[in-house]
């Protein structure tokens, strides 16, 4: 229990955001068409920010296919965190693995390999990390839905920046090597340059896998020196 207090807690920095995103999503869901409790109720079930931002964004003007394909796309980011953190749960049984993939958020994730590279990670502190989240994102999707036709510009509020800036600051803590400072200018600059040329949110995808790969390479090139 004290692993997983110690995972709910250094989610506490990362609130407000959270909070502000959700209030955000709620919002929009709402004036999508979905009611508060679908609004609620996809957050609970999905539980994954940029794809549910997605979903409300072609509600209504796209049929089920389009949105599916278009969430699965963009949550394949998911796929290279679990290949990442994995190895660290390579001994759990499965009744382990499948909450913790399901809880496996961006936040959670960085918090959780941050510990695991220290030394000092476990599957309670992951566990306690994805609750952290969880118990906020559901919430305060709820709380915007329930606000959402009382607020008709809600980008006026400045929400959408908080979440890139969260971003921002849970990178910080990765860059502590000049390997680390040298892939995530590299991520930076593909994704940019991919945004441009690519459709959908496909630069993601390339992104973090050319810049992975690169990552690979020089950390190679580095043990063998």
């Amino acid at each position: 229990m004290h692993e997983v207090r110690r995972g709910l807690l250094a989610t506490a920095p990362l609130a407000p955001g959270i909070a502000a995103f959700g209030l955000l999503y709620g919002i929009l869901a709402r004036q999508a068409g979905l009611t508060p409790f679908q609004t609620w109720a996809m957050s609970m079930t999905v539980f994954a920010g940029s794809a549910q931002f997605v979903a409300v964004g072609m509600w209504g003007a796209n049929g089920a296919l389009p949105i599916i394909v278009t969430t699965f796309v963009l949550n394949l980011r998911h796929l290279l965190m679990g290949l990442s953190i994995g190895p660290y749960l390579a001994g759990l049984p499965t009744r382990w693995k499948a909450p913790l993939a399901f809880w496996l958020t961006d936040e959670a994730y960085a918090l959780a390999i941050a510990e695991y590279r220290q030394g000092r990670g476990t599957h309670h502190y992951l566990l306690g990390a994805g609750l952290g989240i969880y118990l906020i994102w559901p919430i305060s999707g709820l709380i915007g839905a329930l606000a959402g036709t009382a607020v008709s510009d809600p980008a006026r509020w400045g929400l959408d920046i908080i979440f890139p800036l969260t971003f921002l600051g849970l990178l910080v803590t990765f860059l502590d090597d000049r390997v680390s400072i040298v892939v995530a200018l590299a991520a930076g600059a593909i994704a940019l340059a991919a945004s441009l040329v690519l459709p959908g949110t496909w630069y993601i995808i390339v992104a973090g896998i050319l810049a992975s790969t690169l990552g690979l390479l020089l950390e190679e090139r580095k043990a063998g020196a």
